[in-house]
């Protein structure tokens, strides 16, 4: 892992930009502990080779029922633990489950593009939710045409109702984290190129590192 970090300090890169950036900080001694926000984490977690956490998944109990909030910090605590290599957990509970994630991240990623990216994505997502032809947001809870057109709790309403909230809040929070936190707008061509360094440095890893 330590000629992982090397790895990612040398091929950092954006289009961008010249100036050579790692991909991720870490924590120096080989393990990244990222929280991404705005999309999954899984492809990122795969590449790293380090346990995937779903907020949504610890905190939505079946029937759609929120977990107390002593219960879910208990269960993040004990996502984040169950790796000593590190972890990418998805997703922004911060005012339900404390600022544990963010706080123990070595590096957060914010997934930024624009809303006509990725209103169609979520709509095409919730679409196929409904059919089940893929899988809940979290174990036994299934989506509802009531729900998905006809509610306020809607995923659809509430992406289009708090998109410029949310993109004023994390604006705010990456002027105070630095190089700690990293933005990825537009149409998914500098995601691309991220994405790229950070699976070239892991496959160039020795094994057993």
């Amino acid at each position: 892992m330590l000629r992982v970090l090397t790895e990612l300090m040398r091929m950092g890169r954006t289009k961008d930009s010249a100036i050579m950036t790692p991909p991720l900080l870490g924590d120096g001694e080989g393990r990244f502990k990222v929280q991404v926000i705005g999309n999954s984490g899984i492809a990122l977690a795969a590449a790293l080779g380090v346990p995937y956490v779903s907020l949504d998944r610890l905190y939505w109990e079946p029937g759609w029922k929120e977990t107390p909030q002593k219960e879910f910090q208990a269960k993040i605590r004990a996502a984040l633990d169950q790796s000593d290599k590190g972890w990418v957990v998805d997703g922004n509970y911060d005012l339900k489950g404390g600022n544990m994630v963010s706080n123990e991240a070595t590096d957060i990623v914010w997934l930024d593009p624009p809303l006509a990216l990725y209103f169609p994505r979520i709509f095409f997502r919730t679409i196929l939710r409904l059919f089940g032809l893929i899988p809940t947001c979290s174990p036994g809870c299934p989506e509802t045409f009531r729900e998905v057109f006809f509610s306020k709790k809607s995923i659809l309403w509430w992406c289009l109702t708090n998109h410029w909230k949310l993109r004023k809040r994390e604006h705010a929070r990456i002027a105070l984290m630095g190089q700690k936190m990293k933005r990825f707008g537009g149409w998914g061509g500098d995601l691309r190129i991220w994405m790229e360094d950070v699976a070239d440095v892991c496959h160039a890893k020795p094994k057993g590192a």
